[in-house]
């Protein structure tokens, strides 16, 4: 019979049909693999390639010829701390204003404030110490404020509170009294030898008080301060936040000031601060959103992060669209203390520019007393040369003198407007610094500036702190004290 072979055939037909489907569905099933894990591979090197796009050519085609931008610490520019401003003044025994005039506490009031409610710690960045009548062979009875502010000081460190003090070398027997009763007390002093690391000298004027008050401003530790030479200062309450960043600026003193020291190159990073122009501290003060932040000179002791004095200045002008109003007590664009003199118009040029390009309004208000010196006056009367009503290039420039009897004319280095600051329709601005290159430069100083702009009024009711020292400027501009400097027939401070 046939029907084996048949039966066995057709087995064997299935068996090829078997194998033949088998690896015809293994081999789609091969190629769909191969082309998922080419897919794949494919999917990798392109993720690859544009990862290292990003990291290795991406940023040059960023670069500029521009400066890159200042790198600070990764830290919050936010702060919710209530902190509290207080404008604060010195104004000369005998002188009087209008009843009606700006008035503002004095820094003899705010000094015994900090003072009584420091706690645990207080630190004095300070020129020099002459607080008694002794320090300066006088008998005058207005020393008397200055003397209870050495005493309040002196009972600090009996009362647990640790008093430190940063001051530069004392240049007479004088300075040097309240700084050996302060050592006696139990306060850590040390003398930074600025002239030798710098060429400049410390005439930073601060306070610090528990890690969130403080005072900054124009005055010395100097009964005169307080009773014959007219002051401003600005007095801030609980603010930890700028008070610490305050703290740096000291620290760098306190490093400064052990024997043979030299200054870093860079500061080590706990210098550092995230708190300049470009990213200011964002802080409710007195009850209104504010920006803010502490600038320092000379370029050598500005840690990462920290803006130069001179560059806040500048910034301020540069950034004014309405007004410029200076009051400081020399104005002169040299390098004043150096040999041989260099002119240096870094601040005069913007104040031109200002004037010229955006027709802001500048004011000068400069302090004239028988110490001024008598190259001040052409540079000034150069400024006032462009006033043009033509033009309309608006610069005044008045001189201010505080009246002086024949007893207060005996006083050494009394009766003169000893302001620093700056005020625009933006910023506010309190320095320590007269304006003439070396301090800038050489010297040690720092300044508070703060920008309210876009609020008309504080929340608590408060004039903004832009209006407040407004105010005073223009009380003073618009005093019997101030006179055009087209009054003055001469170089000296006698007019016509």
């Amino acid at each position: 019979m046939t029907s084996q072979p048949l039966y066995t055939q057709l087995k064997e037909s299935e068996e090829v049909e078997e194998q033949v489907l088998w690896f015809t569905q293994h081999h789609v099933s091969a190629r769909r693999y191969y082309r998922c894990a080419l897919l794949i591979a494919l999917l990798v090197t392109m993720l690859f390639c544009a990862m290292l796009f990003q990291l290795l050519i991406f940023p040059f085609l960023l670069v500029t010829p521009m400066a890159m931008p200042e790198v600070i610490p990764n830290q919050d520019n936010k702060c919710d701390d209530p902190c509290r401003w207080v404008l604060v003044e010195s104004i000369p025994e005998g002188m009087i204003y209008n009843e009606s005039i700006t008035s503002n506490p004095s820094i003899y009031q705010a000094w015994l404030n900090l003072i009584r409610s420091a706690n645990s710690s207080m630190d004095i960045a300070s020129f020099y110490w002459t607080l008694t009548n002794e320090d300066t062979e006088t008998s005058e009875p207005t020393a008397s404020q200055g003397e209870e502010i050495l005493q309040e000081l002196l009972r600090l460190p009996q009362r647990g509170v640790v008093l430190r003090i940063v001051v530069n070398p004392p240049s007479s027997p004088g300075q040097k009294n309240d700084l050996q009763a302060l050592t006696q007390s139990g306060a850590l002093i040390r003398v930074v030898e600025l002239p030798k690391l710098t060429g400049g000298v410390l005439h930073t004027k601060f306070l610090v008080v528990d890690g969130k008050h403080m005072f900054i401003g124009s005055a010395n530790m100097d009964w005169r301060s307080l009773t014959q030479v007219k002051e401003l200062g600005a007095t801030v309450y609980n603010c930890s936040c700028l008070v610490k960043d305050l703290q740096k600026i000291f620290q760098a003193y306190w490093a400064l000031g052990v024997p043979n020291a030299s200054i870093p190159s860079p500061w080590p990073e706990e210098y550092s601060t995230s708190y300049n122009k470009d990213t200011p501290l964002a802080v409710t003060l007195n009850s209104t959103s504010s920006q803010i932040y502490l600038s320092s000179a000379p370029p050598a002791l500005c840690a990462q992060g920290r803006t130069e004095d001179l560059q806040a200045i500048l910034s301020i002008i540069d950034d004014a669209r309405v007004f410029v109003y200076v009051a400081v007590m020399d104005y002169i664009p040299t390098m004043e203390f150096s040999h041989p003199k260099k002119y240096w118009p870094e601040i005069d040029d913007h104040l031109r520019k200002a004037a010229y390009e955006r027709k802001v309004h500048i004011r000068l208000l400069i302090s004239c007393w028988h110490h001024t010196e008598p190259f001040m006056f052409p540079f000034l009367r150069s400024l006032a040369a462009m006033r043009d009503n033509k033009t309309h290039y608006d610069i005044d420039v008045k001189l201010f003198i505080v009246p002086t009897t024949a007893a207060q004319a005996r006083i050494p280095y009394a009766r003169v407007n000893h302001n620093k600051y700056l005020v625009t329709d933006k910023v506010a601005y309190i320095g320590t610094s007269n304006w003439s290159g070396d301090y800038f430069v050489q010297t040690a100083g720092s300044a508070l500036i703060v920008n309210q702009t876009g609020v008309a009024t504080a929340s608590d009711g408060q004039a903004m702190v832009q209006k407040q020292l407004q105010d005073v400027f223009e009380r003073d501009w618009n005093s019997e004290y101030s006179r055009e400097i087209s009054s003055f027939s001469q170089n000296k401070c006698k007019a016509r």
